[in-house]
């Protein structure tokens, strides 16, 4: 039996702790709090085992979908915050100010100063306008100038009010990456204070899923995340691992930063694409000598960008404001979670998470937590990949491991609905009861199935046949944008592509022997848009 290697991977920080959901059923070995009880040499094979295994596994992936949700909520209404009716007026909430002009979106004077004061007091107000050496804080990103922006004193109460409770959160899980996410940015030569993108894009959420299917803390479409290096399939989403991709992300943050010569026009160019923000500078009178991070409130202001784009600059001071202090904007009460520390083991096979937290005394969520790009909670078969365990139990998980029989390493198969099947005859065809189905999934109504949904499938202890492995269906994906299937260019040497089933615009561009940003450019899209099958992309000339 091939027996898996093992390295360790060390972070400064604390412990690991265990996820806050923890496994349902469990108890404490040796001392570890949450883990299940197992012989050392593997896994019970018996089908009560398995299904407890399995309604473990199911227990955890509903209690990440419940709080990814919650999650999302949140980030709607950020996103959408600025097209949300006013509400009806309280003690915090300021009383609307006449914008300058058409265009004007800066409160100036008298009326910043009223504006904030109504927010958070005379003496508060004075050091936010500042955000000055009184309050205690260095930003590397330029906080002080804009801090008087409408924009960022809106969405200072908006986390502060309508977002408190997953900001609060959001705080919290900053803890777990911002040493990293930081070494990352400063190793690239960025401001360190990008770390902040996160609270906006995903509250620091790996499991984050946008509308138009962006994933993970750093919300990566397929096409950018794999034009990054990272690794996409059914088995393995590493826009999900929070190293990885904050190595892509800081990767295309320095590339936008070399392109445009701003941090903010940058930031606003992970939103919404450099070629959209190089248009809007293209569209300012006069012909500027240089830009700067004035550049981007210039073209906001005359509204050359989308309302989201506009926003999101505001967002990030806003974000970085309360992060940067915390106690001044109300959130005393925050835990940072300590960092991530953690040995690495190489598993040859298909294995689940499960198994791999009972061999490492642990718990099924702590497991899901250092390995969330592994989106079935199961290592891909066929293939060796490294799995994150607890520090210190590397050599006692590879041990184990190579003891563990073949048919012990998996617990559960994943199922994934199709049209007319029912709860009995999915149990019929994997030979379990619907009682086991039922267990091993939490919230399961059988009268109410989804085409697509996924059942988990305890397997009680036997080898799985390669045919019981199916993929997720694809996404169904609803357009967000509003551009029409394609442009007529009068433009000599363009060529249009039409999309067929699979193809992404990174592949597309690659096939024409073109850079991405130029096919993206040629189409009004972004990094963010979705393409589908039907679509007609105009192909620039070389």
């Amino acid at each position: 039996m091939t027996r898996p290697t093992t390295k360790w991977f060390w972070m400064a920080g604390a412990a690991v702790l265990a996820a806050g959901c923890a496994s349902a059923g469990a108890r404490s070995v040796g001392g570890v709090p949450g883990a299940t009880v197992a012989p050392v040499a593997g896994v019970p094979a018996d089908t009560t085992a398995a299904a407890n295994g399995a309604g473990q596994v199911g227990a955890v992936i509903a209690g990440v979908a419940r709080d990814s949700a919650a999650d999302q909520s949140a980030l709607d209404s950020l996103h959408g915050h600025a097209d949300l009716p006013p509400r009806p007026a309280t003690p915090l909430t300021p009383t609307p100010v006449p914008a300058v002009g058409r265009a004007d979106t800066t409160v100036r004077g008298e009326d910043v100063q009223r504006e904030a004061e109504r927010l958070f007091g005379r003496d508060e107000a004075k050091t936010i306008l500042g955000a000055n050496d009184d309050a205690g804080a260095v930003f590397d990103i330029d906080v002080t100038t804009f801090s008087a922006n409408r924009r960022v004193l809106e969405y200072l109460e908006f986390f502060q009010l309508d977002a408190r409770d997953r900001f609060e959160i959001w705080l919290s899980r900053l803890g777990r990456y911002e040493g990293m996410i930081r070494e990352r940015l400063r190793s690239k030569g960025l401001p360190e204070d990008l770390v902040y993108l996160t609270l906006i894009e995903s509250g620091l959420s790996n499991t984050a899923v946008s509308r138009a299917r962006a994933v993970g803390m750093w919300q990566f479409m397929t096409s950018t995340g794999r034009m990054y290096g990272l690794q996409i399939d059914p088995w393995v989403d590493e826009r999900r691992d929070p190293f990885k991709a904050t190595d892509a992300a800081v990767s295309h943050l320095a590339d936008l930063v070399e392109r445009l010569g701003s941090v903010y026009l940058a930031a606003a160019a992970y939103n919404a694409g450099a070629g959209r923000i190089e248009r809007g500078i293209r569209r300012l009178p006069g012909e500027p000598d240089s830009v700067s991070d004035q550049t981007f409130f210039q073209i906001a202001d005359r509204r050359y960008l989308r309302r989201e784009t506009r926003d999101y600059v505001p967002k990030l001071i806003a974000a970085a404001l309360i992060a940067k202090q915390p106690g001044r904007y109300g959130f005393t009460e925050i835990m940072p979670l300590p960092p991530l520390v953690f040995d690495e083991v190489t598993i040859p096979d298909a294995t689940g998470l499960d198994v791999l937290a009972r061999l490492a005394d642990t718990t099924v969520a702590a497991l899901l937590e250092l390995n969330p790009h592994f989106v079935r909670g199961i290592t891909p078969p066929g293939r060796s990949v490294v799995v994150r365990v607890p520090r210190g139990t590397g050599v006692r998980v590879a041990e184990r491991f190579a003891e563990l029989p073949v048919n012990e390493r998996i617990t559960f198969v994943d199922h994934y609905v199709s049209q007319g099947q029912t709860l009995s005859e999915i149990a019929q065809r994997y030979r379990v009861s619907v009682a086991m189905l039922r267990g091993a999934n939490p919230y399961l109504r059988s009268n109410a199935l989804r085409i697509g949904q996924r059942i988990i499938v305890p397997m009680s202890g036997r080898v799985v046949p390669r045919g019981a492995w199916s993929n997720p269906p694809e996404p169904r994906i609803r357009r967000v944008s509003t551009r029409t299937r394609y442009r007529t260019v009068s433009s000599d040497g363009n060529t249009r592509h039409r999309v067929t089933r699979g193809e992404t615009a990174s592949a597309i561009a690659r096939q024409h022997g073109i850079e991405l940003t130029a096919l993206l450019e040629a189409n009004d899209l972004t990094m963010r848009s979705v393409i589908r099958p039907g679509d007609v992309l105009l192909i620039p000339g070389r």
